[in-house]
Formats: C-alpha cells, sequence, structure tokens
C-alpha cells in the first residue's frame, strides 16, 4: 500500500475574508481546546479501529489547514502531532505542513511549532499591498509578512510556501507586480497562485455578481486583467527556476507539496476535524461541517462522517482526467486505458473524441499517448475541463 497522508483540520479565523467560500468561522477562543481534544479523540479512534483498511498504513504527509491553524495554542497542535506520531513513516523523513497567517506568529510559537516537528509552513500571505489586504479584510499587513518570516527562520523553519492571489479588489498591474517582486525576493521553497473566484459562496461574489459595491466590489480587476496577472507571474516564477508543476503551485527543486500531490495522483489520504474528507481509494466522505456539531458528535460517540461517496469505475476515470490535467505533466492515457475494465472502452473512446477536438482548437497538447493542457491556455482551464467530461 501507498504511503497514507493526513489532513487536519481547523476551521477557525479571527476574521473571515470578503473572498472566501470555506467552512470556517470565527468563534470564541474558549472553543478551540475542546475542538483540539475531539481531533485527537477522532485519530485515537481511527488508530484503535481494526476493520479500517488504512489503520496500519504509515504516514508521510500531514497537513494542518483551514481556517486558520495557527490560531490554536502551539501544545494543542503538538499534541495532535503526537497522536500521530506511531503511524508516522520511518526512516523516511515525513512532511508536516502547518498553515500559518503572518500576523499570528512569534518566537515562542515558531519554536514551538519546530519542535514539535513541524518542518514546513504555507505561509497566507495573499498579497503585499496593504490596501489590497485591508479590502478583502485580512488581518495582517506587508511589514507582519516579513516579521514573520524572520522569526520562522530563526525558529529553523526554512522550507516555506507563500500564496498570493490574482485579482483581489483595488488590484493594479503594478501593485501585481510589486507583490510577485516581493515574493521573489524572499524566494520562498513554493509558491502558489490562484485567481480570484467570483461565486455566491463568498461575500465578496455574491456583492459582485448583484452588481454591488461593498467590499469594493466594484474595484475587482477585469477577467482579462486577472489572467494577464496569471500569466506575468507565471512567466517570472519560471525566469527565477521555479517548477510549474500544477495549475496553481510552483516549487524549488526537490520542493514541491508531497501532501498536495497525493490529491491530484488520487492516493488515499484521511481528514481530522470539521469539513475534513478523505479517500481511502474506492470510497470518498467527509465529516460533518459544522464545528460544534463536529465535537458534540465526537463527545457523545456518535458518527461524524457523511457524503459518503462510492467511487463507481466511471467516477474514477472522470478523476484520472480531471485531477491528472492539473498536473502541468498531464496524464497518460495508455496508462489509464490499462488501468480500466473494457467496458469502460466506450467512455474512453468518447473522451478521445473530446480531446481531439480540444487539441484542434489549441487548448491542449498531445505527444504520443501524453496529454496534458497547453500551457499558453492554464487561465481557460476550467472550460477545458468541462467541455472534456461533457
Amino acid at each position: 500500500m501507498k504511503n497514507l497522508g493526513v489532513y487536519i483540520q481547523v476551521p477557525f479565523c479571527q476574521t473571515k475574508c470578503t473572498y472566501c467560500n470555506f467552512h470556517t468561522g470565527v468563534v470564541s477562543r474558549e472553543r478551540y481546546a475542546p475542538y483540539a481534544a475531539a481531533v485527537r479523540r477522532e485519530i485515537a479512534a481511527w488508530l484503535g479501529d481494526e476493520n479500517d483498511s488504512l489503520r496500519d498504513a504509515r504516514i508521510d504527509t500531514v497537513y494542518f489547514g483551514g481556517g486558520t491553524p495557527s490560531l490554536l495554542d502551539p501544545s494543542a497542535l503538538a499534541n495532535i502531532l503526537a497522536e500521530l506520531r506511531p503511524r508516522l513513516s520511518d526512516p523516511s523523513a515525513p512532511e508536516i505542513t502547518l498553515e500559518a497567517d503572518p500576523e499570528t506568529i512569534d518566537a515562542a510559537k515558531a519554536a514551538t511549532w519546530r519542535h514539535a516537528g513541524f518542518n514546513r509552513i504555507s505561509l497566507g500571505v495573499q498579497s503585499f499591498n496593504d490596501d489590497e489586504l485591508k479590502a478583502c479584510g485580512r488581518m495582517h499587513r506587508r511589514a507582519d509578512i516579513f516579521s514573520a518570516i524572520k522569526m520562522l527562520g530563526e525558529a529553523g523553519l526554512a522550507n516555506i510556501s507563500m500564496d498570493l492571489i490574482a485579482g483581489l479588489p483595488k488590484q493594479t498591474r503594478e501593485s501585481w507586480k510589486n507583490s510577485v517582486s516581493e515574493l521573489l525576493a524572499v524566494r520562498p521553497e513554493h509558491v502558489s497562485i490562484y485567481m480570484l473566484e467570483i461565486d455566491e459562496g463568498s461575500r465578496l461574489g455574491r456583492e459582485s455578481l448583484a452588481g454591488g459595491t461593498r467590499y469594493s466590489a466594484e474595484a475587482i480587476p477585469e477577467d482579462d486583467a486577472i489572467a494577464e496577472f496569471y500569466e506575468s507571474a507565471r512567466a517570472r516564477l519560471a525566469a527565477a527556476d521555479y517548477e510549474h508543476y500544477e495549475i496553481s503551485n510552483w516549487a524549488l527543486p526537490g520542493k514541491r507539496s508531497r501532501h498536495n500531490l497525493k490529491y491530484w495522483q488520487r492516493e488515499p489520504y484521511l481528514g481530522f476535524g470539521a469539513a475534513a474528507h478523505s479517500f481511502d481509494g474506492r470510497v470518498r466522505w467527509a465529516n460533518v461541517h459544522d464545528s460544534a456539531r463536529y465535537v458534540a458528535c465526537i463527545e457523545q460517540g456518535i458518527t461524524i462522517r457523511e457524503q459518503i461517496e462510492p467511487i463507481t469505475p466511471e467516477r474514477a476515470l472522470e478523476e484520472e482526467f480531471f485531477l491528472g490535467l492539473r498536473q502541468m505533466e498531464g496524464i497518460d492515457l495508455k496508462r489509464i486505458e490499462r488501468a480500466y475494465d473494457a467496458d469502460l472502452h466506450d467512455q474512453v473512446g468518447t473522451v478521445r473524441t473530446r480531446l481531439e477536438s480540444l487539441l484542434a482548437q489549441g487548448l491542449i497538447e498531445m505527444n504520443g499517448s501524453r496529454v496534458r493542457l497547453s500551457p499558453q491556455r492554464l487561465t481557460v482551464s476550467n472550460e477545458v475541463f468541462t467541455e472534456l467530461m461533457g
């Protein structure tokens, strides 16, 4: 069995960013400790479940995400990680990531994280421009980013990922250029660049779709400008020797996110905490979304699983294409055809016909049996996926 990834969901934030459509919330700090204890109990129950097919797998990546995991007391994070330690892979060093917002970091926290075993920090930068950060409701400012980097480095946390968002309200061509320049000057080991999503799942999205002006919705750059920002960053990252390995992700050599690669390569992972998702190779499921309900269910011994979806061969094939094409290396059609039963050949044939159409439009590239998105058309990847999956 391949090694297992573990995701720990911490759904708490100091404030809700205007663009956020995640299952997170602002709650009293008094709820942090009971939540962390519930996560530990969920992990302990999994370790004690003799019938779980993944229970004996070795864990080689752990990712604390959210939300803002760095809000939790460092000892609470350490205790959760300690619960997993008996299953951590050995002798290979596991990748253990903590998402952290710059303003939540101090020297004592950073030192405790390092001592607990965290060896990778995903820093929620979003922008180096204070006007943009204020407009979208972020708590940190440019100066906090550099302060956090200094403290992390002094604590020995040298593997840093940073993310930027192209398309924030008030963002201009010049401010985006400056943000990318400042990121490249820091030269983090890993970079994620996301294009702003406008949907009804966020306050900013709803306001923009309604034509309103709250949350600086009227100051969101045009779609063409956002695509230009992404493309300019892509070119500059390539010139700085970053490897572009997934639509939104770049890394210095040897520094790709091993945990996130599990998602895109359909490897097994387990999620613990409210709204955490899991996949054992055959079934996908999610935990209850509300954090208070999650804690109550754990304390009462009630199941927390919901949205249980057995993965049919047809669904697995769709995932092979959708997730595989997110990676810049693309997918190997021969491997996929060998991996699926003969009764899927018609479906594979249909996909091949659609691929030929996409190829004619210049949206994908084909080299023998290998298919990948055209590097010049990554900003319209969602349209490609929609046409491919029918």
